[in-house]
């Protein structure tokens, strides 16, 4: 069943000293499962504003937010917690892995705050998709034991524990070098391919060749690039 997260006349303001900040200008965008969205731009231009709000990390100024076919905009903090829980992963360029847990534990975490993951079932869950990354050797690695190709990887695969259908991605590649950005593009697109809604921030031109649809964020504006 196709899902998708639904942007309507998206209005974002912040307030600065005197100043009024619009992050985001009367903004559409249709999300759905099964294709990879590049958003572009520049800095400050919008585009982790609006990740934050199709996260539902952030609240709308104005304008209505659906998920799946529910607007969502006046939902309880409890509420979006429970939508994040079970529909979203989020990938950062920072890899935010517990330096304390191994590469197994990490994706593990997730999981603790699911009540629909049996716990037995939590190190087998974690287990297959590290294999599914190629990281079956590294699962009792520690991060400061693993390249940061292999961290985003397994922050990818933690992002994927609860099984969300919508993954948010702000510039995961910023730290990495060009081999290792190509194997997370590679995930990322056979993450759309296998039926996920992928949402990619990047600055990075090379994003480009992987992505069904692409974006571009001009203050605050979102436009699809000709």
């Amino acid at each position: 069943m196709e899902k998708s997260i639904i942007l309507k006349n998206g209005i974002k303001e912040f307030s600065l000293k005197d100043e009024k900040i619009i992050a985001l200008d009367n903004v559409d965008l249709e999300i759905k499962t099964g294709k990879l969205y590049v958003i572009m731009g520049h800095s400050g231009s919008g585009k982790s504003t609006l990740i934050q709000i199709l996260g539902l990390l952030d609240d709308l100024t104005d304008g209505l937010l659906y998920v799946n076919g529910q607007e969502v905009s006046d939902y309880s903090e409890n509420d979006k917690a429970d939508i994040r829980k079970n529909e979203i992963g989020f990938v950062f360029q920072s890899f935010y892995l517990n330096p304390k847990l191994t590469a197994i534990e990490n994706v593990m975490l997730p999981m603790y705050i699911n009540n629909s993951i049996d716990s037995k079932d939590r190190r087998k869950n974690a287990l297959k998709l590290l294999t599914r990354f190629g990281l079956e050797n590294r699962i009792n690695h520690y991060p400061k034991e693993l390249s940061g190709g292999e961290q985003q990887r397994i922050a990818i695969a933690r992002a994927l524990a609860n099984n969300p259908s919508f993954i948010l991605a702000d510039e995961p590649t910023g730290n990495l070098d060009v081999k290792n950005e190509e194997i997370v593009y590679n995930t990322l697109r056979n993450l759309a391919d296998s039926g996920k809604a992928i949402v990619v921030v990047s600055h990075n031109e090379n994003i480009k060749k992987y992505a069904d649809e692409i974006l571009i964020m001009e203050y605050g504006k979102l436009r699809k690039e000709i």
